[in-house]
Formats: structure tokens, sequence, C-alpha cells
């Protein structure tokens, strides 16, 4: 082990963290930073964020490139440690100090890890920093305020998502949507944002623009990808206690931590909120739950450097949620039960030079809502409930000029609901590939990719038949780095999404019934074998500047949507489904933020913006603008640290208006409904932290600052301001 060097780290003027050195011969006490050591030497750097946890770095200086490499631990202050580390380097490397941006791991895109600048895609990350310090309770309201994307939020812990005007199904699963969310890069089994929870998430990946290449069915309008903690080298735990407005009451605990080749982080949380008032004041009953439930653990085992076998658990039970109807007609006691389960067992591996990877998984879920009336004599329970199990095996190869991942997938659903039809199964397989090759000194990189899906759908119980279908879709980007921070990209795709067992292959009649002494036959409904899986080309370009302190994209693109799915009546006179729809969705994206260090002395400010704008999403039979889509969707804000313990974020969402179908009042005109602006402010401060007792930190947040009366969905107002305190320990 080297000397232990007092040496405070210095950020434009602000002394913080510590050096562990090798063989050094001195070090200077002074900023800017000089240490001088052999070319053959490396550094490490090991930071503390006064909470228990620590980030590790090197700096390896063997040959004539410099490269700063994480190790380990937390990166709390990243923004940080990149500028100090530049700082030193300035004086011994300038060409290396004027790239100022580092190089980003993700994972979505290419379902293998890979740089950033290689990704022709549009890709977000929400790392665990911001997740940390958002008042966000789940991954609806996280989109929502960091991800730049439109959230349809219902009353009752009920979220979809819309990218570029394609949207989840929030119902029930996520067969029939058009927007996927995944945990750990397989398909979560819901559409519903609100059940997955920002506790135990290291980051969230999102790809704006299709995706099916990669994950298949209804990957159309993007993904989003919620990837779980592993634990840290140094073990820590945390106790929060929070309260607020409608009687909101929150308890959450976790730990995480590595002994020995273990590893593991796990996090458990439980709410209960009453009913709240709108902007207005108006009392919206029946809008609290009797107790939500999240529950994640991400736990492993590394029996060979690079080969880990894991478990993920997650959880969601929700208790008696308010279904309180539209305000207008509020329902004072109708309610919702909701669960969502997972599990996942995992093999990772590499081999020695890291130039092989590969990747094995078998899932297994459940998703179910049961609705409840408790009137004694008009009351009813309608559920569905999904059982769900896949799996997945892949190799990645890396090379010097070439690289290629493949694989194959399979899952299948058993859905089981209260209407008809009451039995359904849907089972997918499916092939992939996805290629790519670095021309030009890597300074360009072509990926191209095709997919393969072979699904098979059975309506039993005497209500239908089985029916089967394949589909095939490809895709190819082009990538060239101008520079270290600047990135040009263009991407042309294909994505659809399957027909549901009941479009396919349903057939029963419907019992008649009477009315006001009228009886009306039933319904016979008759699925179309000849139906074509809904289907988009997506075409984009883009570009990525990164420089300084200011990481911006901005994205054009254009999507032709065919063969949308819709409902019709056939020549015998039988309800059916035929292939009629087709749009044309086009817009601009763009995402922004700069860091600003020593502010005032010791501050760092950060203001940062996520804007799509759609100038074209058209019925193209009808020429009329698609419903429930929002022209303009903003996700902006700024945060504030004084780097010891205190840290604000202050953000702003905005939803332009939207054509919706009025089904409030009856009368199924299409009314507008209005923009939404929804301000939210977090303040934490650390107020105690020793090496003994922990740290003790302090929290409050405000939402719905200007109180707005508002709703994201027509007669479904969001709660006025509400006001939460909390409190956390940590060690």
């Amino acid at each position: 082990m080297g000397k232990t060097a007092p040496c405070p780290l210095h950020h434009q003027g602000t002394a913080w963290g510590f050096f562990v050195l090798g063989d050094t011969p001195e070090v200077s006490l002074f900023s800017p930073l000089s240490i001088p050591f052999e070319r053959k030497q490396s550094l490490e750097i090991w930071h503390s964020n006064g909470s228990g946890g620590r980030s590790a770095w090197r700096i390896d200086t063997s040959g004539a490139k410099r490269s700063l490499m994480f190790l380990e631990g937390k990166a709390m202050r990243k923004s940080l440690m990149i500028g100090a580390v530049a700082a030193w380097v300035a004086g011994t490397s300038p060409a290396w100090a004027t790239d100022t941006a580092l190089d980003e791991y993700v994972v979505t895109a290419s379902r293998a890890k890979e740089s950033i600048t290689e990704v022709a895609a549009a890709v977000t990350v929400i790392d665990a920093e911001v997740i940390e310090n958002s008042s966000a309770k789940d991954l609806g309201e996280l989109l929502s305020e960091k991800g730049g994307v439109q959230v349809l939020q219902y009353p009752g812990a009920l979220s979809g998502i819309t990218i570029r005007g394609f949207s989840t199904e929030s119902h029930g699963n996520d067969l029939m949507g058009h927007v996927l969310i995944l945990i750990d890069g397989r398909r979560a089994g819901t559409g519903n944002a609100a059940k997955i929870l920002t506790k135990n998430i290291e980051r969230v990946e999102i790809i704006k623009g299709p995706a099916a290449v990669q994950y298949g069915s209804a990957a159309m309008g993007g993904v989003v990808n919620v990837i779980t903690k592993k634990g840290d080298a140094k073990p820590t735990v945390y106790v929060e206690a929070k309260g607020g407005s409608a009687h909101y009451r929150e308890f959450a605990s976790g730990a995480s931590g590595q002994v020995g080749k273990f590893d593991f982080s796990a996090a458990v949380s439980h709410s209960e909120e009453g009913d709240y008032e709108t902007g207005n004041g108006t009392k919206y009953n029946n809008t609290g739950n009797d107790g939500i439930l999240h529950a994640s653990i991400n736990t492993g085992f590394e029996f060979l450097p690079g080969n880990r076998i894991g478990l993920i658990y997650t959880a969601f039970d929700a208790d008696k949620v308010g279904n309180p109807g539209y305000i207008t007609e509020n329902d004072p006691d109708n309610y919702k039960d909701s669960e969502n389960s997972s599990y996942d067992l995992t093999y990772d591996g590499v081999n020695a030079s890291e130039s092989l990877a590969w990747k094995a998984r078998w899932f297994g879920g459940n998703d179910k809502d049961s609705w409840i009336d408790p009137d004694p004599t008009s009351g009813y329970v309608s559920s569905q409930e999904t059982d769900s199990k896949g799996a997945q095996a892949q190799i990645s190869w890396a090379g010097e000029t070439f690289g290629l991942t493949t694989g194959v997938d399979w899952v299948d659903y058993d859905i089981d609901a209260t209407w008809d039809p009451k039995k359904t199964n849907f089972s997918n397989t499916a092939g992939f590939a996805l290629a790519k090759a670095k021309l030009l000194d890597n300074k360009m990189i072509i990926t191209g990719g095709a997919r393969y899906d072979h699904y098979e759908v059975e309506v039993s119980g005497g209500q239908g038949r089985d029916e089967s279908d394949d589909d095939m879709n490809p895709s190819l980007g082009v990538v060239y780095n101008v520079s270290k921070n600047i990135k040009i990209r263009a991407n042309v795709a294909e994505a659809f999404r399957m027909p549901s067992a009941k479009e396919l292959a349903y057939d029963h009649t419907t019992p008649g019934s009477t009315w006001s002494g009228v009886f009306y036959p039933g319904t016979h409904y008759v699925g179309n074998p000849d139906l074509d899986p809904e289907k988009s080309r997506t075409y984009e370009v883009g570009m990525d500047v990164n420089a300084g302190g200011m990481r911006s994209a901005l994205t054009l693109f254009t999507t032709d949507f065919e063969d949308k799915i819709v409902s019709a009546v056939n020549d015998d006179g039988d309800s059916t489904w035929e292939n009629l729809g087709e749009a044309t969705i086009s817009g601009v994206e763009g995402d922004v933020s700069y860091t600003i260090g020593d502010l005032f002395g010791a501050w760092e400010l950060r203001p940062y913006a996520a804007v799509t704008y759609l100038y074209e999403f058209k019925d193209d039979e009808t020429d009329k603008d698609l419903q429930k889509v929002a022209d303009t969707t903003v996700s902006g804000g700024i945060s504030l640290t004084d780097l010891d313990g205190f840290f604000a974020d202050l953000s702003v969402s905005y939803l332009s208006s939207q054509k919706v179908t009025d089904h409030q009042f009856k009368t199924k005109e299409e009314v507008t409904l209005a923009s939404v602006t929804v301000s939210n402010l977090t303040i934490t401060k650390r107020v105690i932290s020793t090496d003994t007792f922990g740290t003790l930190s302090l929290r409050g947040e405000v939402k719905n600052i200007f109180d707005e009366d508002a709703a994201y969905i027509q007669g479904y107002p969001i709660p006025g301001r509400q006001f939460f305190a909390g409190v956390t320990w940590s060690y």
C-alpha cells in the first residue's frame, strides 16, 4: 500500500477529498494541483461523501494517453471529481484538458455495455443522484419531472408514459402498449409506471425512438429501462420517515454492500395517504389509499472475476387505492387493489480480456389489478391477472473494429380476466443480432441489427382458437465523432406491436340483455387471423455536444405509422378488427444541462432542461391531430449544492394543451384539455455527520408550488399545493 498524503483535492478553489498515492515523491498542497510522478505510475483518488458512501477513481498515466476510470462506490460528486482531475491534467497534457467530456457507458441501446459515443439512438440517462434528490414517489412522477416525456397521471397509483406520440398501456400488462418499460433489460410486465419504485435504482435509461430490434413488440415510441443498484464496496444502511399533506406518511429503509464476493442492495418502503384537494380547493374524495408497499433487492455472487450469478426481486402491493371516477361524478367508495411482483435469476460473465461477454436470465412475474364496488346491491368485482415468465440468452464480442451481440428471447403470458375473453395466452420466441463496425480511426461507427419474432396466441375456455404469425424488423445507424466533444448521429429503424389474442383469435357471442323493456341481442365477436402487426418506421438525425460543464443533445425525427388495428364490422355483421389506421409523427427533441462550479466561493449550480416539440402528429386518414398527444413537453429546472450536505432542486414540468374525447359528460365530443405547468421544490440539508453515529439529514418538499388547478387526464385533476417533510439517517 502506498503512502497516504493529506493533500486536499481542489476544484476551482474548493478543497475536498484526499489522495491515496503509490510511491509518490511529493504532493503539492496548493491549487492548482501539481503531482510529479513517473508516467508509468497510477494515481488512486478516494472521495468520501460524508454519509458513509465513497468513490474510488484511478488515473492511468502509462503511455501517451491519459485515462480516468471509475473503480467503485457511489459517484456522489462525479462532476467535481472530473473538474479536479482535469485541473491536474491541464498542467501536463493540454490536448486532453480541452476534451472535458468523459466517456459515459449505457447498456439499453445495444443490450451490452457501450460508450455513449457509439450510440446512434437518442438516449437520456437519469442517474442515481438525480433520482435521490427528486421529489418523485414513483417512475411516472420521475419521468415527468426529469425525463422530458409526457405522463398520463390518474388518481390512484396509475400513470402511463407517452414518448413521441406513442403510449404505454397503463391499465394492464404491456402487450397492448406502444412504449415498453423494462427492469434491468427485460419486460416489466406492466405499462403502469406508478408500480415501479424509485428506491434502489442505479439509473434510468430512456431510448426515445424505436427499439424493437433489441426488445421486441411494443417498443415503438421508446423504452424506459429501470436499472437496479448493486452493492458498493463499503456497506451502507439508511432509514427514512416522511409526512405531509393529505395525511401522507412514508417509512423506508435500505442497505447495500459487499462481503467478500457477495454483494447486495435492497430497499423497502411503505406509504399511505388520504384524499387530496385540487388547485381550486375542491376536495377530491376517494383519492387516497390504505397503503402502498414497494420492495426491491439485487444480490449476487462473483465466483470468478467478471462472472456473477444474481437474484433480483421487485414487489408492488397497493391496498384499497381510491377509484374516484371523474370529479364531476365523484364515487365515494369504489377502490382498486393492485399488485406487481417479479424475480430474475441471472448470470453475467466475461473472458479474461473482456472481449467476450455473455448473459443468461430466467424471470417470472405476476401483475394483477382488481376493481371493487362494495355496494351490497349493485356492487361488482372485476379483475385482470397476468402470470408471465421468460428467458434471455445473449453473447457479445467486441473486437478492435467490429462487434456483435446476438441472442434469443422468449416470453409467455397467461392472462385471466373477469371479462371476455376470460383466458388468453401469448407466447413469443425471437432471435436478434446487433452488429457494430468502427471506421476512420474509430471516429465513424456503423450499427445495424435485425430481429425475427414468432408469436402464438390462444383464446381458451370455448371462446376462441389458436393463431400464430411472425415478423421481421431491421435497424441501421451511423455515428461520426467529430471530436471527443461532438457527436453526429443518424438512425432508421422499424418497430411493431403484435396483435393481441383477442384481435386474432376471439370467437364468442356475448349474451343478450333487456333494457327498459327492450331486448337487445348479444354481439358476435370474431378475431381476424389475417391481421398484420401494427408497424412504424422512424428516421432521425441528431447531434450531441459535451464541452466544459455543458451536456446537450438535439434530435430531429419523423415516424410513419401504419396498419393500426381498429374495431370494424365484417360482411356478416360480426364485430372484428382490421388494419386501417395510419399516422405521421414528426418533431424535435433537445436536452441540455450546464454545471457551473465555484459559484459564490463553494457552490455548484446546474440548470437543465429536456424539451420535445411535435410539429406534426396527425391521422393520415382524417387529417386531424392525434388525441391525447401534447405538441410540447418540457422537463426543466435548476439544482444548487454547497458540496457539503446542502442540496436544492427546483423543477418545472410543462405539458401543452391536447385534444381528447370528453367521456366525462357522456357527450363523447372532442374537447381541448388545458396545458399543465407543475413546479416542485426539494431541499435537503445534512445536519449531523459523525464516523460513530452516521449522518442525519432533513428534507423538505413542496409539490405544485403555484397551486395550479390542472389535469393530465380529462376530468381527473391532480393535487394542488402539497407540503412534505422528512428525515433520513444513514451510516
